[in-house]
């Protein structure tokens, strides 16, 4: 089919083709940037944390009566406190293991500092998260150790909120292994923390555990994570707790009430569910994704659907214009197929047209995104799969009307003679 017919007929109706290709425009560069940030969004929410997530809680508490730390003697007090407390856990008969710790993966609270591999480096060799915790914070957690040994009881160090002393051993990812050591020979080998002159030896490396960090910055290191032999012991506790298989929730009920009869002077983080599940854990820390991600979805159906509405009210007004313009064509010989194909050929020019412009507004507005909300570069793959969706839309739109064009008569030529 000849298109100078078509483009003839569409200089005709200038503001028509101007419109709807700077809609189809439009709907292209926002659609495209909207699906890539509901793409990374999903990407986000699926990545691995490293743990095993299943029967796994945490509860969150500080004791009202618990002892100053500047009083003398004040450390060993919180430190037999929390130990009662993990006692007390460990007996409930749907528990199966408990562990002292300061952080969860997704539970956005994290200490993070530089490490190096000569205590004279200038600048960290990478950045890392800590996990503390005693020698049953990996089995509790449900850590895959690849290499080397986990914690014993004689690792571990009892300190105050206030004391900085340093363990001489440490577990640590095979992510962070791997970039200090790519030989895969990290376990014996010594390494520095940022400000500090006294080696640490890596004892162990652990498949997998995601940084407790949620923001963009701790996505450039967010399995580097390093597991350091230490029970903190002050006013408030975190006790990550694995229940037997399928007894969470009898364990979650019951252990609020262990700790309360070990000591009722306590407050929870939470009053209402005094344990969290890790399920209950990830939906709060996606909570955000998965809202951007409806908002998006909405949008872009709301769009998409504004599009095709435009197309198919621009080609019936075209139609009902052109009703006598067709049956001559009719007339002369034209099958209603070629009328079909008229009118989807004359919407695939306007919309490749604002195809074009929308690919080039896409690239643009992801550019203003990158700058002013730290917005990763979307891949070309998105926008061209962009341009083919919206040229699909207009084919679809456009069909219906296209098809009732399709449908008039020959005798339609002769109605104004």
């Amino acid at each position: 089919m000849s298109v100078s017919p078509i483009l003839s007929a569409l200089r005709r109706h200038k503001a028509g083709v101007v419109l709807i290709g700077l809609q189809i425009a439009l709907t292209l560069a926002i659609v495209c940037n909207a699906i890539f940030i509901i793409g990374e969004r999903i990407e986000r929410m699926n990545r691995p944390t490293g743990i095993v997530e299943r029967d796994l809680f945490l509860i969150q508490q500080a004791w009202v009566n618990a002892p100053s730390e500047e009083i003398e003697g004040s450390s060993q007090k919180l430190g037999a406190m929390q130990q009662e407390d993990l006692l007390a856990l460990r007996q409930l008969a749907d528990v199966e293991s408990v562990a002292p710790t300061t952080s969860m993966p997704l539970l956005d609270s994290s200490w993070n500092e530089g490490i190096r591999l000569d205590p004279e480096q200038q600048q960290q060799t990478a950045r890392v998260s800590f996990y503390l915790g005693d020698e049953q914070l990996l089995p509790t957690l449900g850590l895959r150790l690849v290499a080397g040994r986990t914690f014993t009881s004689a690792d571990i160090l009892h300190q105050g909120l206030r004391d900085i002393r340093q363990p001489p051993v440490v577990i640590v990812t095979k992510a962070i292994a791997d970039l200090l050591f790519p030989h895969g020979d990290a376990v014996g080998k010594v390494v520095y923390l940022a400000g500090t002159h006294k080696p640490i030896t890596i004892i162990g490396v652990v498949e997998r555990l995601q940084v407790p960090g949620l923001n963009r910055w701790t996505a450039s290191f967010a399995y580097n994570s390093v597991v350091l032999p230490i029970q903190r012991e002050g006013f408030f506790a975190f006790y990550a707790v694995r229940a037997k298989p399928g007894r969470l929730q009898a364990a979650m009920q019951a252990a609020p009430a262990a700790l309360y009869k070990v000591n009722p002077l306590r407050v929870f983080a939470d009053i209402k569910t005094p344990a969290q599940s890790f399920a209950a854990i990830r939906a709060r820390a996606y909570r955000d994704d998965i809202g951007m991600a409806i908002l998006m979805g909405a949008v872009c159906l709301i769009l998409l659907g504004v599009t095709a509405a435009g197309i198919v009210g621009l080609t019936s007004f075209w139609v009902g214009q052109r009703q006598h313009q067709i049956g001559i064509r009719r007339a002369l010989g034209a099958r209603r197929i070629d009328i079909l194909r008229y009118f989807q050929t004359e919407n695939l020019l306007i919309a490749s047209g604002g195809a074009m412009v929308g690919l080039v507004l896409a690239f643009i507005l992801n550019l203003w995104l990158i700058r002013h909300y730290e917005m990763s570069r979307m891949p070309l793959i998105y926008v061209l799969t962009g341009v083919v969706a919206v040229l699909v839309l207009g084919q679809l739109a456009v069909f219906v009307p296209a098809r009732r064009a399709s449908m008039v008569p020959p005798v339609v030529a002769t109605r104004s003679v």
